[in-house]
């Protein structure tokens, strides 16, 4: 068992999570962890067919997408905001 939990621990646990929740909701929270866990089993079986398929990890590129700007193109952007935001500021 996880956690060395032995029978009255379990009981115990049992009985908060009866006082927190109460009994008509605990039916509801199982359900909706139920779909969760079925939709997140689906879409990571989905992301590893994916994957198989592709033969590479990197995600593929989007159509009509530009590049990633270079590093220099960046910088160059950064330094012309500096004066911007001076003669904001006069």
């Amino acid at each position: 068992m996880p956690f060395n939990l032995r029978g009255p621990e379990l009981l115990v646990l049992v009985l908060i999570i009866l006082l927190l929740f109460g009994a008509k909701r605990l039916p509801d929270v199982a359900r909706g962890m139920g779909r969760s866990l079925r939709i997140f089993k689906a879409e990571t079986k989905d992301l590893h067919a994916g994957d198989a398929e592709s033969g590479t990890d990197a995600p593929a590129p989007v159509e009509g997408s530009s590049p990633p700007p270079s590093l220099p193109a960046a910088a160059d952007e950064a330094e012309d905001a500096k004066p911007q935001a001076e003669r904001a500021e006069s």
